[in-house]
């Protein structure tokens, strides 16, 4: 969109995280829906800029070269001193530590927005107190910033809807070439932590059943999941040209329009998962130490598989306990089950 000398600029500080990333689509969605003509940068880390390029509302991405978890005073003072020169009318600052309301600062925007978070006084002056109870989820929390503070509304209505693309790496493409064999991609990474992992044996199970209807299983994650993947392959029952890793050999632009393509994806709560349902792809999302109530998965074609245990959701990186059973006793049958009764 070109500028004119009417249209409102809004500088968003995004999210550091991929799934976070996907749920902000919201808010640019419901920006662009109150004032057409607004103009909406976006301050993204590097590996979440390939999702901004998918987000038709976002005019443009601007790097931040931060590193996520530190200070760097000076970088980004001399950010938003570089800033400056946009002449942004506002800022809404999406995560909640303290440095993220810096760079608007520092940018001399006039309404600076957010959630007090880290007691972000003085650097936002459009703050906002959150009631848990009222905005329970992240992609409400993000929606409600587009309102004025009195006007917060708790009603989900935008759910993200990435695009998938037209040109695609060729080896890639080669990969999709498939119009008469139905696909499983599984996502069987979790930053976060190991406690949001379905056991590889699980997915193991899970992909020989698929395997042995004819069906192809593609295994999609980052370099740090390359080791995951291989276990899971070592543990099929089936030798197989039709399942395939592709853990730590894509860029994320390519796993965007690769989850475009599946019958079915199965993932744990992870960036991915939120991809895949941004795309609308038919999903299963493997919730453990973690909530939906939180972060689900927004999209009408996702199911969530959770099992009622005592001890969750503890949000733990590793099980606290060492038994993990909130992911090894939810069984390969299930969510089996899930996916031949969805269709």
């Amino acid at each position: 969109m070109e500028a004119n000398a009417n249209s409102k600029r809004i500088l968003i500080v995004g999210p550091s995280w991929v799934g976070d990333m996907v749920m902000a689509q919201s808010l640019f969605i419901a920006l662009k829906e109150s004032n057409p003509d607004v103009i909406l940068d976006v301050l993204a880390m590097d590996w979440t800029r390939p999702l901004l390029q998918r987000m038709p509302e976002v005019d443009h991405a601007i790097s931040m070269p931060i590193s996520h978890g530190i200070f760097g005073w000076r970088m980004r003072k001399q950010l938003g001193t570089n800033l400056r020169k946009n002449h942004y009318d506002q800022a809404i600052v999406l995560p909640n530590s303290w440095k993220s309301a810096l760079i608007p600062w520092f940018a001399k925007i006039p309404v600076r927005t957010g959630w007090r978070g880290e007691f972000r006084y003085g650097l936002l002056n459009d703050i906002r107190h959150l009631d848990k109870n009222t905005l329970p989820m992240m992609v409400q929390r993000f929606v409600s910033l587009a309102n004025p503070a009195a006007q917060a509304d708790s009603k989900l209505n935008y759910r993200p809807p990435l695009m998938v693309g037209q040109s695609p790496r060729a080896d890639i493409d080669q990969i999709r070439s498939f119009p008469d064999q139905k696909r499983l991609i599984l996502c069987p990474g979790a930053e976060f932590g190991p406690a949001k992992q379905w056991p590889t044996s699980h997915y193991a199970g899970l992909a020989d059943h698929f395997l042995a209807a004819g069906w192809q299983v593609l295994i999609l994650g980052s370099k740090a999941d390359e080791e995951t993947a291989e276990e899971i392959i070592s543990k099929t029952k089936y030798s197989t040209g039709n399942l395939i890793s592709l853990a730590g050999k894509t860029q994320l632009e390519d796993a965007i329009d690769l989850l475009g393509t599946a019958d079915y994806v199965v993932s744990n709560d992870s960036g991915l998962m939120h991809i895949a349902a941004a795309l609308h792809t038919p999903l299963i999302a493997v919730y453990g130490p973690t909530s939906p109530s939180f972060t689900p998965p927004l999209a009408d074609n996702a199911h969530i598989t959770q099992i009622d245990i005592e001890c969750s959701p503890c949000f733990a990186r590793t099980c606290p306990l060492s038994h993990h059973k909130c992911m090894t006793e939810l069984s390969v049958e299930s969510v089996t089950h899930l996916i031949t009764a969805n269709l």
